[in-house]
């Protein structure tokens, strides 16, 4: 899957969007109609410790299934917001007339 990364006032380590590429890659064993995706990474400037924030757009045939994701580490954001989009990506499958949401 063509994953495009975007990285908002920081640059990104190479290993995290390696663990987010990876991550991304699992979810077309439950949908193979995945066209492409992008990731957003941004730091938000708070003195809260969940600043992290990871926002995920699964491009689908007539569909865009939108997540984003606020944790401590990107890690923890990226399993997240994963989860969250291969719950949406089953829903999906299951009935294709349902509103991403």
């Amino acid at each position: 899957m063509k994953v495009t990364f975007q990285s908002v006032n920081f640059s990104a380590d190479v290993k995290l969007l390696n663990f987010i590429q990876q991550k991304l890659d699992k979810l077309e064993l439950f949908n193979d109609q995945v066209i492409n995706s992008e990731v957003f990474l941004k730091v938000e400037n708070t003195s809260a410790k969940e600043n992290k924030i990871v926002e995920v757009k699964l491009h689908i045939p007539s569909h865009e299934l939108v997540v984003k994701k606020i944790n401590k580490s990107f890690e923890a954001a990226a399993d997240m917001a994963t989860e969250a989009l291969r719950r949406q990506l089953l829903k999906h499958k299951d009935n294709p007339r349902a509103v991403a949401s």
